[in-house]
């Protein structure tokens, strides 16, 4: 990646974006971005990822900043942020035929196998957030909140697919919608290309 001004303003920006909307969060509900049922809202950033490799810093740094709020505290910091990390890296990889799809005005060009194709990458980008933090975030938990009386497999079993359930539900409620929208915009397409 080459290194611009225009990419680390962009991965400022949605650093500080991921920043404020887990702060605010943290006002309103406290538990709610730090619990075993992760709803950090912020994490429906990461589909921008899908569209340029700015976003991963943004997203990394974002992370880290809002894991400083973590009652974990560094396990968060280090252990969450690398999760987010390996999560933005594979959606940026993963989502390159959705980059490379053109925009045509014409509808005859708007086939449904287009469609269909375009559809499916779009439920899947969210795919590496809610796994890399379902298991790795979940693991955490497990090590940081030991379960009396439980098997670790158990208790890992249960805090990743809690995890994951947060993720997904975010991912897929914020999430695949900011992706769609940001697809059907032209100007804001290639305004997400530009970076």
């Amino acid at each position: 990646m080459k290194l611009t001004t225009r990419r680390i303003a962009f991965a400022g920006i949605l650093a500080a974006l991921y920043t404020v909307v887990t702060l605010i969060e943290l006002l309103i509900y406290p538990e709610l971005p730090y619990a075993a049922v992760q709803f950090r809202i912020a994490e429906a950033l990461a589909v921008l990822c899908c569209f340029t490799p700015a976003a991963i810093p943004g997203m990394v740094i974002g992370c880290v900043v809002s894991n400083f709020f973590s009652p974990v505290g560094a396990w968060d910091i280090v252990i969450g942020s690398f999760a987010t990390l390996l999560a933005s890296v594979v959606t940026w990889f993963m989502s390159r035929s959705l980059r490379t799809m053109e925009h045509s005005t014409s509808k005859a060009a708007k086939d449904k196998k287009l469609s269909l194709r375009k559809l499916l990458v779009v439920l899947l980008v969210p795919l590496p957030t809610i796994l890399f933090n379902a298991f790795i975030v979940g693991a955490e938990i497990t090590l940081v909140y030991p379960a009396e009386g439980e098997a670790f497999w158990t208790a890992y079993g249960a805090n990743a697919l809690s995890v994951g359930l947060g993720e997904a539900a975010v991912l897929y409620v914020l999430g695949v919608p900011l992706l769609i929208w940001l697809l059907k915009d032209k100007s804001l397409f290639r305004l997400m290309r530009s970076f």
